[in-house]
């Protein structure tokens, strides 16, 4: 499906990110996993690697425009081109109300779940269409769509996604180049295991997926691989969820 492509696949050292870059690098992609730290990046290699695949790691911190250019030209270098792209890398956040929300706090979560996707797009826009196109999906979220109480930082990035997305499918389809967006629900990763530990709240959240539990990463995956191939050759702007029902509600 990806045969002789080039990805980049930010925030790939663990939950969704990793899933995401071993889909990749299963169609016959090559990887290249980016993370803020090694251990994590360097572990998604190594399963890359081992299933026969083709990846590297480069360290980047998406908060940094000059980390997210040099991230973009190091795919060029390694592997020649760049066609696809995956903006995954994000935080959480604390938990307080927008009254109560501290102000560090939510130029962190700004600083990496928006401006970040905004440094990467900057920095790999040129390169793909220098190819003549290619494929970015940002990683938005349920929350892109609706509120969450003690979460503004997060929702208001996620919703920006959503507009920066938009925005980038509308100026660049005619060159060849698609900008879509993809909701997960609450998903098993280690963004939400602290939620999961306890049991109150984990059965508060499975309450809110009307299949009944939380998602998969692989099933994110799945979607953001779908989204990054030329079977969606004609998708480009959307925003699509994976959220087992949850903003049916």
């Amino acid at each position: 499906m990806l045969k002789d492509k080039v990805a980049i696949v930010t925030g790939a050292g663990s939950g969704i990110g990793r899933a995401v870059a071993l889909a990749y690098a299963r169609e016959g992609a090559a990887v290249l996993v980016s993370d803020l730290t090694a251990p994590g990046g360097e572990e998604t290699v190594a399963q890359i690697r081992a299933a026969g695949g083709t990846a590297s790691f480069f360290a980047a911190d998406v908060a940094d425009p000059a980390a997210c250019e040099a991230l973009a030209a190091a795919a060029v270098e390694r592997y020649g081109r760049l066609d696809i792209a995956c903006n995954n890398a994000g935080i959480g956040g604390e938990a307080a109300p927008t009254g109560d929300y501290s102000i560090d706090g939510w130029r962190q979560v700004l600083d990496i779940n928006l401006n970040g996707v905004f440094y990467c797009m900057k920095a790999q826009i040129p390169r793909m269409l220098e190819g003549g196109g290619g494929a970015i999906v940002n990683m938005a979220s349920i929350l892109g769509a609706v509120g969450f109480a003690t979460a503004p930082a997060y929702v208001a990035a996620k919703h920006g996604v959503l507009g920066l997305t938009k925005t980038a499918a509308q100026e660049y389809a005619a060159q060849g180049l698609r900008v879509n967006a993809v909701g997960p629900g609450f998903i098993h990763t280690p963004l939400i295991s602290g939620l999961e530990a306890d049991a109150a709240t984990n059965a508060m959240l499975v309450s809110l997926h009307p299949i009944g539990r939380l998602g998969r990463a692989e099933e994110v995956a799945e979607l953001t691989l779908w989204l990054s191939s030329p079977a969606a050759s004609f998708v480009t702007g959307a925003y699509v969820p994976v959220d087992g029902g949850y903003l049916t509600r």
